[in-house]
């Protein structure tokens, strides 16, 4: 009876569109493809493009004119003292927030990759992504009153009667300041608070992938629980290390908006740009100093993909 009825039924005729599509399967892939390859072509990889020649102009300081011949100048200008502090301290940050980023991350990682399960992990999750939830000023604006010299922070050491522990931080050179709201160190904690949860779900992710198997062994072969962690764990999470820390370095190193609010006066090469390119108006400077950024980040990119990091993205 199906058969019959069936067979009473008109072929389905194919449309004549999806027809010529499917006849022509590589067309129909690079349709796919035009509109983000246009995307990051022209826009992405254009912008680039003028940025870099951007940096070869230069200025004229009496017009404020931008003048459109070829010059090394603004190079030139990068190899100064200040520029280099600059590039240093950014860079420096940068590497201190990543390795501390890793030194906080991965215990919470191991702890819900290996013990954490049900409603303890999906706890830890909640809040480990909550705060990304909230607006980054928001967050930023609150450290701030944590940090000021009346702020939370001070007020709970001074009740626990370790005020002079604080007092010993801020006078240390180099991180100090007046308080920690206006310092270094109060960069560097802003800093590592926005940008963990970034390092502690690659790490996650990557321990997830690691054979229960493999730490039994160990444990069967003698080896003790440090031993297992960092002669087997630790080299298979090296990858997730490695992916995390690209993001904690790279938004790090092109931050202005938290150095402009929590620090004191130090600048960094995010606050320069935005400087030059908007306050001078030197955009050719401004296009040099920020292609210092993108060359340290591609070599740091190259690093991290010799470890595997893109493995566990």
């Amino acid at each position: 009876m199906t058969a019959l009825a069936a067979a009473a039924l008109p072929p389905v005729k194919p449309h004549p569109v999806s027809d010529f599509f499917y006849r022509r399967r590589a067309l129909l892939v690079l349709l796919l493809l035009v509109p983000p390859l246009l995307w990051v072509g022209v826009v992405y990889v254009g912008s680039l493009l003028a940025l870099l020649a951007n940096s070869f102009f230069g200025l004229d300081h009496f017009s404020g004119q931008v003048v459109r011949e070829f010059t090394l100048k603004n190079f030139a200008e990068l190899g100064t003292g200040a520029n280099l502090d600059v590039v240093a301290r950014t860079v420096g940050m940068a590497l201190a927030v990543t390795l501390a980023c890793i030194a906080l991350a991965l215990p919470v990682a191991y702890y819900m990759a290996r013990y954490a399960s049900g409603a303890t992990r999906a706890a830890l999750y909640i809040a480990i992504m909550l705060p990304l939830w909230s607006s980054y000023l928001v967050r930023l604006y609150a450290w701030k009153l944590l940090l000021a010299k009346e702020g939370a922070i001070s007020w709970v050491l001074a009740k626990l009667h370790l005020s002079w522990v604080l007092e010993a931080l801020l006078a240390t050179p180099v991180i100090g300041g007046h308080s920690l709201s206006f310092s270094p160190l109060g960069t560097f904690i802003v800093f590592v608070y926005l940008w963990l949860p970034f390092m502690i779900l690659p790490i996650q992710a990557a321990l997830e992938r690691v054979p229960a198997s493999l730490i039994e062994a160990s444990s069967d072969l003698g080896a003790r629980p440090a031993g297992t962690f960092w002669r087997v764990v630790f080299p298979l999470a090296v990858p997730g290390i490695a992916a995390g820390a690209i993001f904690t370095f790279s938004l790090t190193l092109g931050d202005y908006i938290v150095p402009g609010v929590i620090g004191d006066s130090s600048m960094f090469i995010g606050q320069v740009v935005s400087l030059q390119q908007g306050t001078a108006g030197n955009i050719p400077f401004a296009a040099a100093l920020s292609l210092v950024p993108i060359v340290v980040i591609a070599l740091f990119l190259w690093g991290a993909k010799r470890l595997g990091a893109f493995d566990a993205l």
